[in-house]
């Protein structure tokens, strides 16, 4: 296949993306609006022969302080066929192009998974005190082909980033949890789920946890319960404009790209999430919980909530988004996939990240300055 890259329209880019099974929510255009902050553009991948678009990708570009230089970011892309033969064809243009706007370093996420692991595996790794992490434990999934597609990038030149290194914050995890649904019925996804998880579900309903949607005014409600996980958890919280920008953007878009949950008992929220769906893919993108009632298990009470409404969309996944590979109990990591395995699905490893330094000196200067950051 001969290809020709060129930049797009948003509603060209839409529409690839729509005729698509899946992709990521952050290679929708609508995502540009959400990363207020960069500079945005939709590149497209046409077939000479046919003039069929047959790839796109969004491009956010974050300028290097002073100078008009900067850094090219696809999260989670570009989407192409990864296991074409001719991959090179399809990323040497882009390199060109992204050179060409200026960039002196891009940055990609090839939405390609190389390995997965099936929670009765991943709960006997825990047993095991020989094993420290997921890499550890015989995998139950390899993809073969994604070795290749690594070591193409190799050979082109580009550079495997580490795993989650900054990358002026926005470095999408390498390793996710996911519940297959495709082929399944949704008695098998919970019977899928472990005792504590099942009884934790039904102590919940027992205590008249409700699980009720949200809209773009509860918000506010969002975010108080946001900020109070953040104080708990030690992290630094995004603002309430954030969530508001990206209700606004994605739900102009689609409007049903995002949506917002909430457990509460006796009219009081208990916990929170936001959910988004592009195509048969959803995520569980954001979670939070008050201190208070917590024995009440709404969070559990939540995710059975959103995964039965993902079901009914008819995705073929539901997914947790990012876990460590750590398996090791004093991680403080370490609950965050213990919760998780508790759904029954499965741990994923993506490709990870890949940089192609376009001009060396300033990549390593930015390198340099993330790492003291």
């Amino acid at each position: 296949m001969s290809l020709t890259l060129r930049t797009i329209s948003r509603e060209q880019h839409l529409a690839y993306i729509q005729s698509l099974p899946s992709a990521s929510h952050m290679q929708v255009p609508a995502w540009a609006d959400v990363k207020a902050e960069w500079r945005s553009e939709s590149l497209g991948w046409f077939d000479d022969r046919s003039g069929e678009l047959v790839g796109a990708g969004l491009v956010l570009y974050r300028q290097l302080p002073k100078i008009k230089r900067y850094l090219a970011y696809l999260p989670e892309g570009p989407v192409i066929n990864w296991y074409a033969p001719n991959l090179n064809d399809w990323l040497e243009p882009m390199l060109a192009h992204l050179k060409e706007q200026g960039a002196f370093s891009v940055k990609m996420g090839p939405p390609v998974i190389i390995r997965r692991w099936d929670a009765p595996s991943i709960k006997k790794g825990i047993q095991d005190t020989d094993v420290k992490r997921l890499r550890d434990i015989e995998p139950d999934f390899i993809e073969p082909r994604a070795f290749e597609v690594a070591d193409k990038l190799r050979r082109m030149g580009w550079q495997q980033g580490e795993d989650g290194g900054a990358g002026f914050g926005d470095v999408q995890p390498r390793y996710v949890f996911q519940v297959p649904l495709a082929n399944r019925s949704l008695d098998d996804v919970h019977k899928n789920f472990n005792q504590l998880w099942r009884r934790n579900i039904k102590k919940a309903e027992k205590a008249g946890v409700e699980v009720v949607q949200g809209s773009y005014q509860d918000l506010e409600e969002w975010q108080r319960l946001y900020e109070i996980t953040a104080v708990r958890d030690r992290f630094r919280p995004r603002p309430l404009s954030y969530f508001q920008r990206m209700w606004t953007a994605l739900n102009a878009e689609d409007p049903n790209r995002m949506r917002l949950y909430f457990a509460r008992k006796d009219g009081v929220n208990l916990s929170a999430a936001t959910m988004l769906i592009v195509g048969g893919h959803v995520w569980y993108s954001y979670g939070a919980s008050d201190n208070a009632g917590r024995e009440f298990r709404p969070s559990n009470a939540m995710q059975w909530r959103m995964l039965r409404d993902a079901y009914a969309l008819g995705a073929t996944v539901y997914d947790l988004r990012g876990i460590s590979d750590s398996l090791d109990e004093s991680d403080h990591l370490f609950g965050l996939i213990q919760f998780k395995v508790g759904t029954g699905g499965q741990a994923a490893e993506y490709l990870g990240e890949w940089d192609f330094p376009l001009n060396k000196l300033l990549h390593k200067a930015l390198d340099i300055y993330m790492s003291r950051r």
